[in-house]
């Protein structure tokens, strides 16, 4: 049986730029690659489990400042989480002169409520997952060798034609 190998030094499989593509974009850095349909699936799961998190426990379970252990971790999935705890802080929060968190009264002027209880919780959980889960995904990207399709289905075809 014919077994095709990759023979690369640790340097030559190093490739930042598909790195960095992979934390600006989940899936993005797999694309780069070559890799359309790895790409598609990571993009499609990190961003179904951040954004599933935001629907699950509301827009306040990205929160860098009143939850930054939890928003480490979903910093990975990039500056999408960026930018929702920014829309977060900046349209969804009320913070008086003193710069202290005001909770208003319900009702249809109110701006903002604080988000609590479990789905909150269960919220900042899957976001810091898809973060973990992306910074997975952009070392794979970082390590991951260009493979030539060509190649790999050759090499597959030469070897399903002799007897094992």
């Amino acid at each position: 049986m014919t077994h095709h190998t990759i023979h690369q030094s640790a340097d030559e499989r190093f490739n930042p730029v598909a790195g960095v593509l992979a934390y600006l974009l989940p899936g993005l850095g797999h694309w780069y690659l070559g890799e359309a349909k790895r790409g598609l699936l990571i993009g499609a799961g990190v961003l179904w489990l951040f954004f599933g998190a935001v629907l699950i426990g509301g827009i306040d379970s990205v929160d860098r400042v009143e939850d930054k252990w939890w928003f480490v971790g979903q910093a990975g999935v990039g500056p999408i989480a960026f930018a929702t705890d920014l829309v977060h802080q900046t349209q969804f929060k009320v913070v008086d002169s003193r710069g202290q968190l005001q909770t208003p009264p319900p009702g249809p002027d109110a701006k903002a409520s604080k988000s609590i209880g479990h789905a909150n919780e269960i919220g900042s959980l899957f976001g810091a997952i898809a973060g973990m889960l992306n910074i997975m995904c952009v070392i794979d990207a970082l390590w991951r060798p260009r493979i030539d399709r060509r190649v790999r289905i050759r090499s597959v075809s030469a070897s399903e034609g002799t007897p094992a």
